[in-house]
This record gives C-alpha cells, structure tokens and sequence, in this order.
C-alpha cells in the first residue's frame, strides 16, 4: 500500500429503505476517521444496502446502536481493550459487541454466497 492510499479514506454509500435507520447509520458514520460517505449517484469503494424486506424479514441481523459504535472504532483499528476504553465498557462487553457484529456479519456473508443477497 502507497502512503497516499494509506491516508485516502474509504468512499462509503448507504442505501437503507428506513429512513430513520438510514438518518441513525449517517450520524454515526459521518465522523468516523478514514470514512467519507459519499452522495447517491458518486462512486463508493463500499456500500450499506438494507431494503425494506430485509429490515423487516429480519429485525435481529440490523446492527444494534451499540454495535454500530463497535463497527465505527473497528475500523479505526482499534483492539478490544481500545474499544472498552472509549466506550466506557468492560473489555469482556466490548468482546461481546464484537463477536455479535461478527456474527451478523457470517450471516450476511452466507447469504451472498446463496444469492440471497448481492454485495
């Protein structure tokens, strides 16, 4: 990796049918250090898709608040112990968060690999 790839941040598109939930992902990733969430219709190296199906076929793979906080200091690399830290959490929660963030993301990844979803 270059060192101007190291400091360029990551394009990010959210496309969420909710719009409260879509209102709540913008405000938590707008800040995030190395994420620039980009306008509809501009290029994105990532992308956030949530129908209306989705969030309502299954409310439990929707990231909680919480976990959405987890997932903002992951990808500023931060360990387990950083994360309790900045949260004000016990490292045990904090591994809790993380392995429930991982866990919803298996399921999205197994559902790609079905088809069921397209990444």
């Amino acid at each position: 990796m270059t060192e101007d790839a190291a400091i360029q941040p990551i394009r990010l598109a959210v496309d969420v049918a909710d719009p409260a939930l879509a209102d709540r992902l913008v405000a938590l990733l707008a800040g995030v250090p190395g994420l620039r969430l980009v306008a509809p219709g501009e290029s994105a190296e990532a992308l956030i898709i949530v129908s209306a199906t989705v969030a309502q076929a299954d409310e439990d793979a929707i990231l909680t608040p919480r976990e959405l906080e987890v997932l903002a200091l992951l990808a500023e690399r931060a360990s387990n112990k950083a994360i309790a830290r900045r949260l004000d959490i016990s490292v045990h929660t904090a591994k809790f968060h993380v392995g429930s963030f991982l866990d919803k993301l298996d399921a999205v990844a197994h559902a790609a690999r079905l088809g069921v979803i397209h990444l």
